[in-house]
């Protein structure tokens, strides 16, 4: 496959996906930013742990 084709090929499929692609509604929209949020709350709390556990042993 030569660069041509590669580059016809890249074309295709973006086209294709943002064919399918939608702006999500104002619900779907709301229950993704508390996930997203949610998950970045417990991330920071497990990174707060392990600094704890760090500064009481020590480390």
């Amino acid at each position: 496959m030569n660069v041509q084709e590669r580059v016809d090929k890249f074309i295709k499929d973006s086209k294709r996906v943002l064919k399918v692609a939608r702006k999500p509604g104002k619900e779907e929209y709301l229950e993704l930013a508390k996930v997203t949020s949610i998950g970045v709350v417990i991330i920071g709390v497990i990174g707060f742990v392990i600094f704890l556990l760090g500064s009481l042993i020590g480390l």
